[in-house]
């Protein structure tokens, strides 16, 4: 499993690091085909009370699959965005065929 995570006009935060990896590695288990994420953080500022934007990026054999959530904090960002992306790969699973 490979993430690539950057941040965007947002200081860095190993917390939110550990994090991001422990949720994107509870997927890598889950769909055995994945090949890696790339994540990015990025600030709105122009909206106040949300503006914290999660987008993820994953590879795997086929076209890759991409959701983004803008939400409060990053913590959820990456909750919701995880949940976008495990939804998507439910569906690319009923019609992956391993030869």
């Amino acid at each position: 499993m490979t993430v690539n995570i950057q941040y965007v006009h947002v200081d860095i935060s190993e917390t939110l690091s550990a994090y991001t990896e422990d949720k994107l590695q509870k997927l890598f288990n889950k769909y055995e085909f994945l090949i890696s994420a790339d994540v990015h953080f990025k600030q709105d500022r122009k909206q106040h009370d949300s503006g914290k934007i999660c987008s993820i990026e994953l590879s795997l054999p086929g076209p890759r699959i991409f959701a983004t959530s803008n939400e409060r904090n990053f913590e959820l960002a990456v909750k919701k965005t995880i949940r976008e992306l495990d939804h998507q790969l439910q569906k690319r699973k009923e019609v992956f065929k391993v030869y």
